[in-house]
């Protein structure tokens, strides 16, 4: 009463309102709306509507807090539905496990939209899922303002003496329906009656009348306080309203612009500004080493976390076997075994944890064992990662770089052996490279762990064994983003491809006799594509394939195939020829698994098909 609201105050109103109503004003540029809000100066990372969503993102911010030392509790907001996720359980469990200052606060309003606690869980006592994973749990009257403070003020004394995290369920009520301004029981899953007995406990109410009994406030107080509160939201509504004639509009100025719908889905690389960018042609032999795949990425992984204490490792096994299953984390384990993170089985989740960590200071690298385990994580790494930076106005970093194995020729079957990069491609927010040589390796993961944006980055197993020239003395380069290679000069045609298949494609090549152009493409994010040398070279040769070893419905060939014929249709003398493999996954039986993929038998029928007489 003796405050006014200042101006801060009355801003944060006006921009909570604006971004509601979809305006530029708003926190996220009128993208978030209610459901996705982001307030980084009032610590509000980000929300999310995915039911589970956020606690992974809470997780997340709790490890960076911890690994940076900030003191910071954070706070994941969520209702009894959202008990039921399998992400709500997945992220508590990691908290659990690296004791995360986190504290999860379940709303339990008894009903998920209509389905009440009783009918989704034989356990209605929402607060012994902590003990369950190993934590406390607190159960609070959720409609006594001074039972929740209690509750919070014991959850943070808890995370402060004995480490975290803390669940906190607070027994409360949804007095209208899950949207609009209607009852429940007009919708006929709950009695009038029941609404009535809880209106009567309202907070609102009974938090006044408390205050005047105990003489802390009177009948004028309350008054004051009620109608600042109502001067500050009408201040905010005038500002963003108009009136015309007898109806309310917003002012067409205060709406964002349209030509603006695709800016900050990604950034401008402008972070990698002054990087030295290095390739292969430009060291002198002299000066080269051989070295493995696998040993230039331990090598360049393990020099990065030197460089910057913000590196983090997180995946399945990355803390054993000597440098997990593929030996990336060798180097990392020997020097830093403190930031690699060993995760359980979990992919959903701790993608979200590294999300999270991502927005609140660190740069993680995640490990995803196996390319359909993406699957697993989708939620995450495409409703979430690839939309953040976009949804939320961009402006922040979401530096997250994950690490996808690739094995089709393996014999590890149709759920071990997929190639998730056209999957990534769907969602522009990703940028994707594949690298083909332990150079590339290096100069492409300094690059991903330099950018702001989310990489993943593809790594065929079939390339592992292989060997290479890198700087003898130098794991500090980068590769360009976005930067194709011709790997062979040509003039017959044009073979687009990568990593494991560019290698096919140049023996094949070499036995046929054809004069291709075989370009590697490095980058297979559609918008970050290096299209000028793509272009160039198609204009050149006047024929193209795109060549690519995953199984059909994953390809990414199609998409490249449909911009290509956009793009240089006028210098076509033949149709564009998609090599890839069936609509069949990858199999176990060897014969099969064959057929299954793109290979050099099919790559040749689209040579000479490409370079027939008249063709």
């Amino acid at each position: 009463l003796r405050d006014a609201f200042n101006p801060d105050m009355q801003g944060s109103v006006r921009g909570l309102m604006a971004e509601i109503m979809g305006l530029k004003s708003g926190y996220c540029g009128g993208r978030g709306g209610s459901m996705h809000m982001r307030d980084d100066t009032s610590g509000i990372p980000g929300t999310s509507a995915i039911i589970g969503g956020n606690l992974p993102h809470a997780a997340g911010y709790a490890l960076a807090d911890k690994l940076l030392g900030t003191g910071t509790i954070s706070v994941a907001f969520f209702g009894d539905g959202t008990m039921m996720a399998g992400p709500a359980y997945e992220a508590m469990n990691i908290a659990a496990l690296y004791r995360l200052p986190v504290i999860f606060f379940a709303e339990n309003n008894l009903y998920a939209v209509s389905t009440h606690i009783n009918e989704q869980t034989r356990e209605t006592r929402l607060a012994s899922r902590g003990p369950m994973l190993g934590f406390r749990g607190i159960e609070c009257d959720g409609m006594d303002v001074v039972a929740v403070h209690h509750a919070m003020r014991e959850a943070r004394r808890t995370i402060e003496e004995d480490g975290g995290p803390v669940l906190i369920e607070a027994l409360c009520y949804r007095f209208l329906h899950q949207s609009g301004a209607r009852p429940g029981s007009e919708f006929g899953y709950r009695t009038r009656a029941e609404e009535d007995a809880w209106k009567a406990r309202d907070p609102l109410a009974t938090m006044a009348a408390r205050l005047k009994t105990m003489g802390i406030l009177n009948a004028s107080d309350l008054g004051t306080l009620d109608q600042r509160v109502m001067e500050v939201v009408n201040s905010a509504a005038d500002s963003l309203t108009e009136m015309s004639g007898n109806a309310l509009r917003i002012p067409d100025h205060l709406w964002p612009n349209p030509s603006d719908v695709d800016n900050q889905i990604r950034g401008d690389l402008s972070e990698l500004k002054g990087e030295r960018f290095l390739e292969i042609e430009d060291v002198p032999p002299a000066e080269t080493k051989p070295v493995k795949f696998m040993v230039a990425a331990s090598e360049v992984i393990a020099r990065a976390m030197e460089q910057d204490p913000r590196i983090i490792i997180m995946g399945e096994d990355v803390h054993r076997l000597r440098g997990g299953v593929s030996g990336a984390t060798k180097g990392a384990l020997e020097r830093w075994p403190e930031r690699v993170l060993a995760m359980p089985i979990a992919e959903n989740g701790f993608v979200g944890v590294a999300l999270g960590a991502a927005l609140c200071g660190l740069r993680p690298i995640v490990e995803i064992m196996f390319g359909d385990f993406c699957l697993v994580a989708a939620d995450q790494l495409f409703n979430a990662v690839s939309k953040v930076r976009h949804m939320f106005g961009g402006g922040f970093p979401v530096p997250i770089v994950v690490r996808v194995r690739v094995s089709p020729h393996t014999g590890y079957g149709s759920q071990h052996s997929g190639d998730p990069s056209g999957l990534f491609a769907l969602f522009p927010g990703w940028r994707i490279v594949a690298p083909t040589t332990p150079f590339d390796y290096i100069g492409l993961m300094n690059s991903a762990l330099k950018c702001d944006d989310p990489v993943v980055v593809i790594e065929h197993v079939e390339l592992f064994p292989s060997e290479g020239p890198v700087p003898a003395d130098d794991r500090d380069y980068c590769v360009r983003l976005g930067k194709a290679k011709i790997v062979r000069p040509g003039s017959a045609c044009t073979l687009l491809t990568s990593a494991s298949m560019v290698a096919v494609a140049s023996q094949v090549v070499e036995e046929t006799g054809v004069d291709a152009e075989i370009i590697d493409l490095r980058s297979l994010d559609p918008t970050g594509l290096d299209w000028a040398l793509v272009e160039a070279s198609i204009r050149k040769t006047n024929r193209v394939a795109v060549v690519e070893q995953v199984q059909r419905g994953l390809s990414l060939g199609g998409r490249l195939t449909q911009e290509i014929q956009d793009r240089v249709f006028d210098y076509l003398d033949h149709e564009i020829l998609h090599v890839t493999g069936s609509l069949s996954a990858p199999v176990v039986s060897a014969p099969l698994n064959r057929a299954a993929l793109g290979g050099a038998e099919k790559l040749k029928a689209a040579l000479q098909s490409l370079t027939a007489v008249g063709g």
